[in-house]
């Protein structure tokens, strides 16, 4: 027989896996995907007092993880896609042409813009940052630019993108946690993205406008867009596969086959118009494009080789390992009735949509405070919020919007996670110092506030609705 856990043995491994990810994490900096498993384990000792059996856990696990296949799919696609883009030109050709607006008397502004378009193209916050980031922090201190305002102005575009490019990890990762669906997902967050964008460029506007007074563009992005030649031959062609995946967005077509034929057009574009073996085309859907590629004999920057070594399947391996082990957490959690107890107590005391948001954003905040973690700042406080939203008649993608918004971007504003570190190491200024900046990266966490309260933006789902999300294991169960 059974038993039924109570709230204080439901939330034990809830707690016993924060202090150990503080702990693990936060202060010896082991990786986080072993710390789960032993709390895995701990919650599998806890189930077993309680009278399941291995092979019930394992159900349990088994059966998350199968939900989560279809999204780490599209992930494993996403490399996939990026690697052909890099392969045939397509992100180079954009990023080239994307540096040349730079304009010294619109710093601010221009650094937050530059940095969106090229975390949307490549879907990456670092790749930004540690490229055209660093060439306009070079431009910065050439003109007396206030440092700390620049490097704000470009984490906050860099996460513009790392939070809204279909080829981002956490964009991906969002609808997992949630049970929502990649492209609504997308569109859903700009209800919170659009007015914190807006909020931004006044901003960067007001505060950028008139503090450079001339000045040539930096030798750097001038040497990036001559190393980028050096490797590609730029044409209209190129942006083909673009239009191709933003065809498929607007007419709702699967997102995974869209995306395996775009990358293999974009490989025999690769081959015809850069002059590339196809060999070397199917290494970079999976291990990612390098420059050595090109066979140009030229030595590269490490700027360059950091923007264009990328891609490929193998990219976004740990990722998804991450993902599994979380589910398998989540799983035993789950089989074992653990969150429906710690849920029980909670939503009894949460009765309105702005009570559930704002505990979906405490979680959100405090795991991404204890862990650094903007992968685990999404996955653990999805699957925990994923049942409640869908009972209250919210749909999933509610849920998957606000983990973005107070989960994704918030991390690069916590000195001790390593997007925090990377971003200080990277662009020369203290994290403390450059968050007043980034903008985008706190406002959002406001208009999802303001949303919740309003109800505007706040979808619904009716009670047929709620019941195939349920049977059809969207969510916990």
């Amino acid at each position: 027989m059974k038993k039924k856990p109570s709230f204080l043995m439901g939330v034990m491994p809830i707690i016993f896996m924060i202090v150990s990810l503080t702990i693990g994490v936060g202060f010896m900096e082991l990786r986080a995907e072993p710390i789960i498993l032993i709390s895995a384990i701990f919650a599998g000792i806890l189930a077993y007092r309680l009278g399941y059996k291995w092979n019930e856990l394992q159900e349990g696990v088994i059966d998350k993880i199968a939900r989560a296949l279809p999204a780490t799919l599209i992930l494993w696609s996403v490399g996939l896609l990026i690697g052909s883009w890099m392969y045939c030109g397509t992100v180079p050709m954009l990023i080239y042409y994307g540096v040349g607006i730079i304009s010294p008397q619109y710093l601010l502004l221009t650094a937050f813009i530059i940095s969106a378009i090229l975390s949307m193209v490549t879907g990456t916050s670092w790749g930004s940052a540690g490229t055209i980031g660093v060439a306009i922090m070079g431009i910065a201190k050439g003109l007396n630019v206030n440092l700390a305002a620049a490097a704000g102005a470009v984490v906050a575009g860099a996460y513009f993108g790392d939070k809204l490019s279909p080829f981002s990890d956490t964009t991906n990762l969002a609808p997992i946690a949630a049970g929502s669906e990649l492209y609504e997902h997308i569109r859903h967050m700009l209800y919170t993205t659009v007015p914190a964008t807006i909020v931004s460029l006044i901003v960067y506007y007001i505060a950028g406008r008139g503090a450079a007074g001339g000045g040539d563009i930096s030798g750097q992005v001038i040497e990036l867009q001559e190393q980028l030649s050096s490797v590609f031959k730029f044409s209209w062609v190129l942006v083909i596969p673009v239009i191709i995946i933003m065809a498929g967005s607007v007419m709702k077509l699967p997102t995974l086959p869209v995306m395996i034929v775009t990358s293999l057009f974009s490989v025999l574009l690769g081959v015809f118009v850069q002059g590339f073996s196809l060999k070397d085309g199917f290494v970079a859907i999976i291990k990612g494009f390098n420059v050595e590629m090109a066979n140009t004999g030229i030595e590269y920057s490490n700027d360059i080789i950091k923007l264009i070594n990328r891609g490929g399947v193998a990219s976004v391996t740990a990722t998804t390992v991450l993902v599994f082990c979380a589910m398998g957490f989540a799983g035993i959690m789950s089989k074992a009735g653990f969150l429906d107890a710690v849920l029980e107590v909670l939503l009894k005391k949460v009765k309105t949509v702005t009570g559930i948001v704002l505990s979906t954003i405490a979680s959100c905040c405090t795991v991404a405070f204890v862990t650094g973690s903007s992968y685990l700042s999404i996955l653990i406080p999805g699957d925990l919020f994923s049942k409640a939203y869908v009972e209250r008649n919210l749909h999933p993608k509610n849920l998957s919007r606000t983990l973005e918004d107070s989960g994704t971007v918030l991390v690069p504003l916590i000195p001790w996670s390593a997007a925090g570190a990377y971003m200080t190491a990277t662009l020369g200024v203290n994290t403390l110092e450059y968050l007043p900046w980034a903008v985008l990266n706190y406002t959002g966490i406001i208009f999802a506030i303001i949303l919740a309260v309003t109800g505007i933006g706040i979808a619904k789902i009716t009670d047929e609705e709620k019941a195939q999300y349920i049977e059809k294991g969207s969510v916990n169960k």
